[in-house]
């Protein structure tokens, strides 16, 4: 059974598809979903980042942190969609374009943990990697037809929450070893 239509955002996401699902659009949007399934990719840039940092502790447990901390913001995704329990679209006007592991829909996963490697990474290589990977990654979840746009604007604010939060905490431990020091 269909859910109802929150706010109109069917008919946000069947415009959304029919201006921009072309195949080539497709098969990279698919890609991104395969990339971040499980935050499979982000954490293993993370994993690929504390590699790189072997030699300087410091770097390699911020990097292994972060790499954490994205995998907690999966984790809640998970949590809320366990307990908010909306459906994914299923409406005629909206095309389905990839699997999904679940039926659950709110908050996006991928959005959540794009968003956290985006300000997390971002911040460790002093870029803002976020302005291009978090709207690609939320304009593919539409593109697929797995989510109604306030699933992706959630899961990435959900992100960014994690991400500020452990981004709060590293500093104090910081700060802690400084004075210790």
């Amino acid at each position: 059974m269909p859910a109802p239509d929150p706010a109109g955002e069917v008919a946000l996401l069947a415009a959304v598809q029919g201006a921009v699902a072309a195949p080539p659009v497709v098969r990279v949007a698919r890609g991104m979903s395969h990339f971040g399934e499980h935050a499979a990719g982000w954490l293993a840039i993370g994993l690929v980042g504390a590699a790189v940092h072997r030699k300087d502790p410091g770097r390699r447990r911020e990097w292994l942190g972060s790499a954490a901390a994205v995998a907690l913001a999966h984790g809640a995704s998970i949590g809320v969609k366990r307990v908010v329990r909306r459906p994914r679209p299923d409406d005629p006007s909206v095309r389905v374009l990839v699997g999904t592991p679940s039926r659950l829909s709110f908050p996006s996963s991928h959005a959540t943990s794009t968003t956290a490697a985006a300000v997390l990474y971002g911040g460790l290589l002093r870029t803002p990697i976020g302005l291009v990977t978090v709207p690609l990654m939320a304009l593919s979840r539409l593109v697929l037809g797995v989510h109604y746009p306030s699933d992706v604007a959630a899961g990435s604010a959900l992100g960014a929450g994690v991400a500020l939060v452990y981004r709060r905490v590293l500093r104090r431990r910081t700060a802690r070893r400084k004075i210790r020091s």
